[in-house]
Parts: C-alpha cells; sequence; structure tokens
C-alpha cells in the first residue's frame, strides 16, 4: 500500500528547508524538546474530550533502589475491571507522560480501563537496566493498588520493548500476574540487522541511524546487547500471556515486529498481529492529524479488547 496521502504532505513538508537534523547531531535535551513540540498538540477551548475521565491524578512509585518515579493514573468514567500499566515510547532517551497523556486516555477510555501511565527514568543519565527495572517496579505497584483488576502491559516502541521485559521478569521473578500485553511498533533487535536489510531506513519520520543512537544511550555496554531483556528474538517467550503486536509498514522496525510475532507462536503464546498498511513508526500518537492511522488505532484496541475479553471467559 503507498504511504498515506497525509503523512507524505507531512514529511514532505518537514523536508522543506532539508533533511530533519539527525538526533546524533543534538543534544539530549535538544532531541527530548523536539519529541514533545511533534508529540503535544495544544487543544482548542471548543473541542470535546472524546475520552472524559472520571480522575487524573499524578502519583509516586518507589522503584528498586527506592528512587521515587513518576506516574500518572487515568481513571475513566467506564469501567470492564481492567488495569493497564503503560509505558512511553521514545527510544527509551524522550518522551514523557505528558507526551503519551493522549494516548493515555484513548486506552483508558476505549477498553474501560484504569491506566497507569510510568514516567521511568531515561537514559543516558540513567542506562539499561535502570529504565527497565523501574518499569518492573511499577508494574508491581499497580498490581498492589489495584489487586481485583485484569493486569495487562502496553507500551509503543521503546516502551513496548520494556514492557516485554517486564512480562519477561513477571513470569521468571514471582512478578505480578499479566493476563495480556500490547505492544505496537517494538524494538527487539539491538544488532539492528533486521531493520537495516528494510526498503524504509530512512526518511519516514524514523531512521536505522536514529535507532542506533538510540540503543547507544539505553544500552551503552555492549556485553549487555545480548540480554535477554534487550535481544528479545532470541529470549525464551514460553508461558506468555497472549499478545497483541502492531506495525507500521513505512517503519524501520516493521519486520522485526513481525518476525517477534512469529517467535512468540514459535514459543506456545497467542498472538495476534495488526499491520499498518501506509503508516509510519509513532502512528498512534497521531490519530488527530491523520485519519488512518486513527482507525487503524481503532482495530488495535478492537483486536486487543478481544484478546482480554476471551482471556476472561477462559479463567472465568
Amino acid at each position: 500500500m503507498p504511504l498515506d496521502r497525509i503523512l507524505r504532505s507531512l514529511i514532505a513538508w518537514q523536508r522543506a528547508d532539508g533533511a530533519p537534523t539527525p538526533l546524533r547531531a543534538l543534544s539530549v535535551e535538544q532531541a527530548r524538546e523536539r519529541y514533545r513540540e511533534s508529540a503535544i498538540r495544544p487543544r482548542r477551548r471548543d473541542d470535546a474530550d472524546p475520552y472524559p475521565m472520571l480522575s487524573v491524578v499524578d502519583e509516586k512509585i518507589d522503584s528498586s533502589d527506592s528512587t521515587p518515579v513518576g506516574s500518572r493514573v487515568y481513571t475513566p468514567r467506564s469501567d470492564a475491571g481492567r488495569v493497564i500499566t503503560y509505558l512511553h515510547g521514545g527510544g527509551w532517551v524522550t518522551g514523557d507522560l505528558d507526551t503519551h497523556d493522549v494516548a493515555c486516555r484513548m486506552l483508558a477510555g476505549s477498553l474501560g480501563a484504569v491506566v497507569v501511565s510510568v514516567d521511568y527514568r531515561r537514559a543516558p543519565e540513567f542506562p539499561y537496566p535502570t529504565p527497565l527495572q523501574d518499569a518492573i517496579s511499577a508494574a508491581r505497584w499497580t498490581s498492589r493498588m489495584f489487586p481485583d483488576r485484569y493486569h495487562v502491559l502496553t507500551g509503543d516502541s521503546a516502551g513496548a520493548q520494556l514492557a516485554l521485559g517486564v512480562a519477561l521478569d513477571a513470569r521468571d521473578n514471582d512478578g505480578p500476574p499479566i493476563a495480556a500485553l500490547l505492544l505496537m511498533y517494538p524494538p527487539v533487535d539491538p544488532s539492528l540487522r533486521i531493520a537495516a536489510a528494510g526498503a524504509h531506513t530512512d526518511g519516514y519520520l524514523l531512521s536505522v541511524d536514529d535507532l542506533t543512537w538510540c540503543y547507544e544511550q539505553y544500552v551503552p555496554d555492549p556485553r549487555h546487547r545480548s540480554d535477554p531483556a534487550v535481544d528479545l528474538l532470541h529470549a525464551d517467550l514460553t508461558c506468555l500471556p497472549p499478545t497483541v503486536v502492531a506495525t507500521a509498514e513505512f517503519d524501520p522496525l516493521q519486520r522485526e515486529g513481525e518476525l517477534l510475532v512469529e517467535k512468540l507462536r514459535a514459543d506456545g503464546v497467542p498472538a495476534r498481529h495488526v499491520p499498518g498498511p501506509g503508516l509510519v513508526h509513532g502512528s498512534f500518537l497521531i490519530q488527530d492529524i491523520v485519519p488512518a492511522a486513527a482507525a487503524n488505532a481503532r482495530q488495535v484496541i478492537q483486536e486487543f479488547d478481544a484478546v482480554l475479553t476471551g482471556a476472561r471467559r477462559n479463567t472465568a
């Protein structure tokens, strides 16, 4: 399928004054500010909130080293008895609670789930395994605070990679029961050989060079690149909960996501794949400006809702 016409226009507009500056040419703070500027769009006063919340409350979670980690808890008006630990994307370096606020509201309202969005500490100040350890602590906190709810893990991009790592820890270290996973365009091959061999390595809002820089910040010690929580395509994924993986056609990580689905199925995990024809990496965050991204997000939510409904029926 061709690149969505609105995305094509957006990319052409961004490149009107030349190619975007690669991440490695920016300072960390510049990279974070650029991400925020692209992700946070002011709402007009007359905009109706499509997903009104009963409450949105900021909380603090104790990490494994007792450092408080921020979180934001969304309680929707609808209630299906679910709770989501949400881990934001941004290459483990950028992204925060505000950049993913709209996404969390959409998940909470669409799925009838309390959402705990986690402001895990980011690289390079806090490289691997600190972001993962913060995510693990947050999932355990969520389970303690909402013990009677169906607990699921969700993340986009780097957050999806962390969510899968949390699920592995829960399986191996007597962690909280996880009912399902929703992983949106996850990076799972730290060598980036799969991404580099693809057809969309540059020019579609994310490049392989940007991904390389992100891994350099997150896992600066090459010895950790083979850790199961990093090199996930070579990890033992048996006994993980049912999983939905969403990919985007014009994303350097598309093939990695497809191979992850194959790996999950080979390891006996019920896995569904929701492709994103004509879309790019990060499409879940641009639903308000790209109708095709909104339609795809609804499909992702429908698939995940079906998985959650089926899982609950099987355990009833």
